[in-house]
């Protein structure tokens, strides 16, 4: 059974190896410790299944906005609705934390990624002419303004109450 958590740094290593087999241009290793230790702005769930990390989704919140920075499932797993459970998943925390919209940019060429963002709401605002620096291609912005209703029983542990543990 697959099931949706925040992200810890335990799971740095097997989200980064799924960010190498994903994306042309990844981030580094250092950037998503950076994000689970330094980044007070960054919440990032995993799809997750007998312990092995299949996907993840990462975003930005900052006061009433939401900004997805990425999201990606390893590719045995793609298919089976993971990318749209994790993207839900991270909406609903963002929700919880008092986001009222959320953001992303996604490449003309990724209809996958767009077809889902649409079955979430998200609309198209416009474009980022040569956005990717790869390959200068353009990409679209969405944003969605349709967000869960916040889940009462939420509460999101401190720093502390986590090393604790």
């Amino acid at each position: 059974m697959i099931t949706y958590r925040r992200m810890t740094i335990d799971d740095v290593p097997q989200v980064h190896e799924i960010e190498l087999k994903t994306f042309h241009t990844p981030w580094s290793y250092q950037s998503f410790v950076d994000e689970m230790t330094t980044n007070k702005c960054a919440r990032y769930i995993v799809a997750e299944e007998d312990g092995k990390v299949l996907g993840y989704a990462g975003a930005w919140l900052i006061f009433d906005e939401g900004h997805i920075t990425n999201i990606a499932v390893d590719e045995a797993y793609r298919g089976r609705g993971i990318g749209i459970g994790v993207t839900q998943a991270l909406m609903q925390y963002a929700a919880n934390m008092g986001v009222q919209y959320m953001t992303l940019e996604v490449r003309k060429s990724n209809v996958v990624a767009q077809n889902m963002y649409k079955k979430l709401h998200f609309i198209e605002l416009g474009v980022r002419k040569r956005y990717y620096e790869d390959n200068g291609e353009d990409a679209y912005l969405y944003v969605c303004q349709t967000m869960p209703e916040i889940d009462s029983d939420f509460y999101e542990e401190s720093e502390d109450e986590a090393d604790e543990e």
